[in-house]
């Protein structure tokens, strides 16, 4: 059954927006963990404005499901992982100033980079993958950085899914069979949502995981929490 990992940096967004610790954010990661999450992602940015490296170092410790850190491998974030030793990090490619992550790695241009960074963490025995588009020549240099496992950038999907949902996952479903065949894992996140995740995962029903946070956190506005992570859940079960 593909896993379903909670990103709670929305949480932090907002607390962060009123200063204080309502909500908290560590209080959060248990109640996912409680209402069935089977892992919690957290993706810090060098401005701290949503999760902040305090947050990861107090999450750690209370993470018994997977712990997935996300971010751009700067000195910064490499010494962050390497002192939390989460089960798995995500390589992400997004500018400082970026809202979102919006784009995968050009993993030719970037692969002895990748190539290093990754060595780094599985000496380490952490788990990596590196977030890219269904380019196949990405998926390609991927394998040769070593990572276990990538992250396909679902934007795409799901921008196209309400128009023509058999085109939207046509590429995806040849990427993850490209990498697949090369010996990948596969995770899969970013606007993933109650409309478009069945339909995603019955296509690639080998997926490991998906990283789910705006949409789910804005559901659980109206849903609550754990109705909202066990409605996900069921979609990814069919």
């Amino acid at each position: 059954m593909t896993k379903l990992s909670v990103n709670i940096n929305k949480i932090a967004t907002l607390r962060n927006a009123r200063g204080g610790n309502i909500p908290n954010v560590l209080n959060a990661a248990i109640h996912c963990q409680m209402f069935g999450a089977d892992g919690i992602t957290v993706h810090p940015r060098p401005d701290e404005r949503h999760i902040r490296y305090r947050d990861v170092l107090e999450i750690r410790p209370i993470i018994k499901t997977e712990l997935n850190i996300e971010g751009n491998p700067s000195d910064s974030f490499i010494n962050l992982v390497l002192s939390v030793k989460p089960h798995q990090v995500t390589l992400v490619p997004d500018q400082h100033n970026a809202i979102t992550s919006n784009a995968g790695w050009d993993t030719r241009t970037n692969r002895d980079f990748l190539t290093n960074v990754v060595s780094i963490f599985r000496k380490e025995g952490i788990r990596t993958s590196l977030f890219v588009d269904t380019e196949p020549v990405n998926i390609e240099n991927a394998v040769l950085t070593g990572t276990d496992r990538i992250e396909l950038y679902t934007e795409p999907y799901a921008s196209g899914f309400n128009t023509n949902a058999v085109e939207a996952v046509k590429p995806f479903v040849m990427a993850a069979i490209l990498a697949r065949d090369a010996g990948l894992g596969i995770n899969a996140g970013h606007d993933l949502n109650l409309d478009n995740l069945n339909y995603f995962h019955k296509n690639i029903p080998w997926l490991l995981e998906v990283s789910i946070g705006h949409a789910l956190i804005a559901d659980a506005l109206y849903l609550g929490l754990e109705n909202s992570i066990q409605m996900y859940k069921r979609q990814l079960a069919d």
